[in-house]
């Protein structure tokens, strides 16, 4: 896990590459992006869940 000067080193050298206008869309882009990843990855988890749900009640039946 980086330390506190670590994030310090990382911001200035962000602030320095793409200045102090870009960063807040940077980090706007950054925050859509991941929220758009994680609705993903949350609907393919529940699909898995959905799967195995029908599985599950499939074997019921069976016996």
């Amino acid at each position: 896990m980086p330390g506190p000067l670590s994030l310090i080193v990382i911001a200035v050298v962000a602030l320095l590459i793409f200045g102090p206008k870009k960063l807040p869309e940077l980090g706007k882009a950054f925050g859509s992006s991941l929220r758009e990843f994680k609705n993903a990855t949350k609907g393919l988890v529940d699909d898995d869940d959905d799967v195995s749900t029908k599985k599950k009640e499939e074997q019921k039946e069976l016996r």
